[in-house]
């Protein structure tokens, strides 16, 4: 869900740099081939991250939730000279497709694919992380979150998607308190409440909460 009027909207992206040919591809071959397209971080948001990145300059960068692999080529484009990505997903039926975008903008070196549960592939990755991207299963935030945390450098940064959970986070955008719903709130105050981390929720697409390490 995106909360900005669509002809602002509209606007935002006019007034944002573009997506490269290979994004724009890989966005259309994902909304024509791929089921819930709607998961897939898209123009504003991408250009989003890969502005975080190319900030940042990482060395390592985790992502959980692959999906088709547009969030991973944006995290990538800020990565330094000896960078690398690690991303991780369960579905092993767009693994192909992955790997053929992550070849097709030669970045082979730089982007490691790992199939799996996130909460079994984390602990074997020893990495100390620069920025971490949390979008995969919602109900695993906190676990995931948990899990990284201490592998994350003082100032380094996580990312988690979604937190705005198509607005139902706000009571008068939901019917009633499901427990989907009720998962992100309590992920969003456990950040919040985090002595830890320095937070900040921005209100771009589904929303995304930025965690900055103490």
């Amino acid at each position: 869900m995106e909360f900005l009027d669509a002809d602002l909207q509209a606007y935002a992206e006019a007034h944002t740099s573009p997506e490269s040919d290979l994004l724009r591809k890989l966005n259309r071959e994902t909304h024509l081939n791929v089921m819930k397209p709607r998961m897939l971080s898209g123009h504003l948001q991408g250009r989003v991250l890969a502005m975080i990145s190319q900030m940042m300059r990482p060395r390592r960068i985790l992502e959980i939730g692959t999906y088709t692999g547009y969030s991973a080529l944006c995290l990538a484009e800020g990565l330094a000279e000896d960078g690398i990505l690690h991303t991780i997903d369960v579905n092993d039926e767009l693994e192909e497709m992955v790997r053929s975008y992550i070849t097709e903008a030669d970045l082979d070196q730089k982007i490691q694919v790992h199939i799996g549960q996130a909460a079994d592939v984390i602990p074997t990755l020893e990495e100390t992380w620069d920025l971490v991207f949390i979008d995969a299963d919602k109900k695993s935030n906190a676990l995931y979150y948990e899990m990284v945390l201490d592998k994350v450098r003082p100032g380094g940064f996580i990312l988690a998607d979604n937190v705005l959970w198509s607005g139902k986070v706000v009571e008068k955008f939901r019917p009633k308190l499901d427990k989907d719903t009720e998962m992100v709130l309590d992920f969003n105050q456990l950040v919040h409440q985090d002595p830890r981390v320095e937070n900040l929720l921005l209100p771009i697409r589904d929303g995304i909460l930025v965690a900055r390490k103490k």
